[in-house]
């Protein structure tokens, strides 16, 4: 009777060496007390590409010729990508019956489609969400706006290009609005046409800046519940590219549990009728104070400093 082969134990200096490689090619944080989560979730991974060890696997990461697609699916292992339609909706409700028609109405003569792009879309609920929200609010796509929609895990944008999805996705879908655009396929729901065509899905590392270029400029920005996961450092990296690639005037939605004190000053706190939002400032407006806003928004102090 042969042994069973004895699964792979992480090292401190593996744990370290693996860490930092994420850290340092997407931001990604991880402290000791995820160890034992790590060893867990890459030990079968390891064992699928015969490397027999995480020192082995490290390598294979940092230099091996597939590299990046294997960085992608290591970062799909180790990350949650916990999303559903219409997830923080008075967010996307403002999106939809502030900013977009603020900024065409900015526009004066030289109209052109709003362009937003969704940072981190996971499997493609968010900008689903966005044109679904739109079109009901007589929007016209092409015409009023375009979503751009980039994630890391090549595997959530894959599954973002199929457009089906379980139960689980629907938990804040109202009946109506899953009956128009929905249909159902072996027990699974199947996205319209209708709304698939108006997302531009793209694999994208937030942290790779030549790959940044690919984007052009951009008037909406949404990273919602992403930042979670970085460390400062790449905190501010990211926001200096989102304000590098936002217009002046251009808004930049966080997720609600989310806020840049002590990360960056660069945007401003904007007042909505029902949200408050991050923006880039145009210069020589003049600039509203973050507590004002705060205070017009009805935030007092001791509820928090990010948009809610």
């Amino acid at each position: 009777m042969f042994d069973e082969p004895s699964t792979p134990k992480l090292s401190a200096t593996e744990f370290r060496l693996l860490t930092d490689l994420l850290r340092n090619r997407c931001g990604l944080q991880f402290d000791e007390a995820t160890c034992f989560l790590v060893e867990k979730r890459l030990a079968r991974r390891i064992e699928e590409c015969d490397a027999g060890s995480f020192a082995s696997y490290f390598y294979q990461l940092r230099q091996g010729a597939n590299s990046e697609a294997e960085l992608s699916k290591l970062v799909d292992l180790l990350t949650t990508n916990e999303t559903f339609f219409f997830r923080e909706r008075a967010q996307l409700t403002a999106l939809v019956n502030e900013i977009i028609p603020e900024m065409r109405s900015r526009q004066g003569g030289d109209r052109r489609p709003v362009k937003i792009w969704s940072a981190g879309c996971a499997s493609g609920e968010e900008p689903f969400s966005i044109v679904m929200m739109a079109l009901e609010a007589d929007l016209d796509p092409g015409r009023d706006f375009q979503v751009y929609a980039t994630d890391i895990s090549r595997a959530a944008i894959a599954k973002a290009r199929g457009g089906i999805y379980r139960e689980a996705s629907f938990r804040e879908t109202d009946p109506a609005m899953r009956l128009h655009y929905f249909a159902q396929r072996d027990g699974l729901m199947r996205i319209s046409d209708e709304v698939k065509r108006h997302v531009d899905f793209m694999h994208l590392n937030l942290l790779d800046s030549a790959k940044m270029s690919l984007l052009g400029s951009m008037d909406v920005v949404l990273c919602r519940n992403v930042m979670i996961y970085f460390d400062l450092d790449a905190k501010k990296q990211l926001m200096a590219t989102f304000h590098d690639k936002l217009r002046p005037g251009g808004y930049l939605l966080l997720g609600h549990c989310e806020s840049l004190s002590n990360v960056t000053p660069d945007f401003e706190l904007k007042h909505l009728s029902r949200d408050l939002v991050y923006r880039r400032p145009v210069p020589g407006e003049e600039k509203e104070d973050a507590w004002h806003a705060l205070a017009r928004a009805g935030v007092t102090e001791g509820e928090g400093s990010g948009p809610d």
